[in-house]
């Protein structure tokens, strides 16, 4: 395969016009010019991509006006974030889609470590980003996507209830009054809601456990009339293949009529994991989802039709019958992964796993997000810069996306792939993901 070929003159031509399209949401003339500066500077190469090291990289002579300016427009400036995504993505959605419409929305949570506890919204929780407790802030994030690239659309920090709890805390961080405490899954439901709202092409919303075991959650968005595909724990109560509660009692004569399903000794709900481990050898088949970077992905799956039973005693009706599918790897002990889709009773087991392993396009964005644009390098403490800084970096990761969108995916997808790269001049860099 051929080194894909630059015209740098045309792309820093498109650089400057999509900057100039969505800076313009910035809603004051004079911010433009150091939002295109930190935009630039999170695309310049160097290991850290906080206002300081940018500063210097950006204007070596005049390091403390740069970052005056730097920090103002990021950390001080009162511009709506919600306006320059939205700008982002007006202009890398219609690239996106030359490949192919928008087929997945990806809700998802990014961890930040931090070593105090001042910045807004720290606190001891689950940190992804090492895999255990510690002291992290925590982003809620919906993506969009094909088959061929994605985009986060909206993103919001968690803010734990001792945060939200604290008015001097919050005084202090900046928190909008407005701001409540929300567990993660009522974030993820308003930024479905809004990015529904705003007219972009509806997809399959794909969670993970930590989204997908919430009830409510799944049937707000089956009430919005979208279909999704989500990570169930182990423990997850469903009925086997073919039950489901009993009917409301008979009516004595006396009393109300009884209207509630209802369970008895001998008809009692299974695990996920009991229904997966009860499935007779046939039922399970090898399935290949996608290339991997070294040879296919596959592995062992099985799928089959049950009702959630999740508090169904307060019902007047069952569930409906979802797909129940489930990851056993050759050789290991037990299922690894559980998922319920709402996708049509007639969808095969091969589309079924593609669904559910498309979340894998998340990861890379907050890979490069991470490694490449700096996501995680902003030093101050509060709710505004937090936001801010976050919105800078999903714009010039938009940048990169449109520029991969001229490529065809066999070039932009080969192992010797190279980045579409900004001006020599700036030094600008982007890296197309591992």
């Amino acid at each position: 395969m051929g080194q894909v070929v630059v015209n740098v003159g045309a792309a820093e031509r498109r650089f400057e016009a999509y900057l100039d399209a969505i800076l313009g949401e910035l809603g004051h003339v004079g911010r433009a010019a150091p939002a295109r500066a930190y935009c630039q500077g999170l695309l310049l190469p160097g290991e850290r991509k906080s206002v300081e090291p940018m500063a210097a990289r950006l204007d070596p002579a005049r390091v403390q006006a740069a970052h005056q300016s730097l920090h103002h427009v990021v950390a001080k400036a009162d511009w709506s974030d919600e306006a320059v995504l939205a700008a982002v993505r007006q202009e890398v959605l219609p690239l996106i889609e030359r490949h192919g419409p928008i087929t997945h929305w990806i809700v998802d949570d990014t961890s930040f470590p931090k070593k105090g506890r001042h910045s807004v919204g720290v606190a001891r929780q689950y940190c992804g980003q090492i895999g255990k407790q510690d002291n992290c802030q925590v982003a809620v994030t919906l993506s969009v996507a094909n088959e061929h690239a994605s985009l986060p659309v909206a993103y919001r920090l968690y803010l734990p209830e001792a945060w939200a709890n604290d008015p001097a805390q919050r005084a202090k961080a900046g928190v909008p009054e407005e701001v409540a405490f929300q567990i993660k899954p009522q974030i993820a439901l308003a930024q479905i809601r809004a990015t529904l709202a705003a007219g972009i092409s509806p997809g399959i919303v794909l969670m993970d456990a930590g989204y997908g075991v919430d009830t409510h959650l799944r049937d707000e968005i089956s009430a919005l009339g979208l279909l999704y595909v989500a990570g169930l724990q182990s423990s997850t109560s469903l009925w086997a293949p073919g039950m489901g509660p009993l009917p409301p009692k008979p009516w004595s004569g006396r009393g109300r009529l009884p209207t509630r399903m209802r369970r008895d000794e001998e008809n009692q709900p299974l695990s996920a994991k009991a229904i997966a481990t009860a499935l007779p050898g046939k039922a399970w088949q090898a399935v290949t989802w996608r290339e991997g970077t070294n040879a296919p992905l596959a592995s062992r799956f099985a799928a089959v039709r049950v009702r959630p039973a999740h508090r169904d005693t307060l019902r007047h009706e069952p569930r409906a019958e979802e797909w129940f599918l489930i990851e056993w790897p050759e050789g290991k002990v037990e299922p690894t992964k559980y998922w319920l889709s709402t996708l049509p009773a007639e969808t095969t087991i091969t589309e079924l796993v593609a669904r559910a392993k498309a979340r894998w396009r998340i990861e890379r964005d907050y890979q490069e997000l991470k490694q490449e644009i700096g996501l995680g390098h902003f030093e101050g403490r509060g709710w505004r810069g937090f936001h801010h800084h976050a919105t800078l970096c999903i714009a010039a990761y938009g940048f990169l996306v449109a520029e991969r969108s001229f490529f065809p995916p066999e070039q932009r997808f080969a192992r010797q792939r190279q980045a579409s790269e900004l001006p020599v001049s700036s030094q600008r860099r982007g890296t197309a993901p591992a």
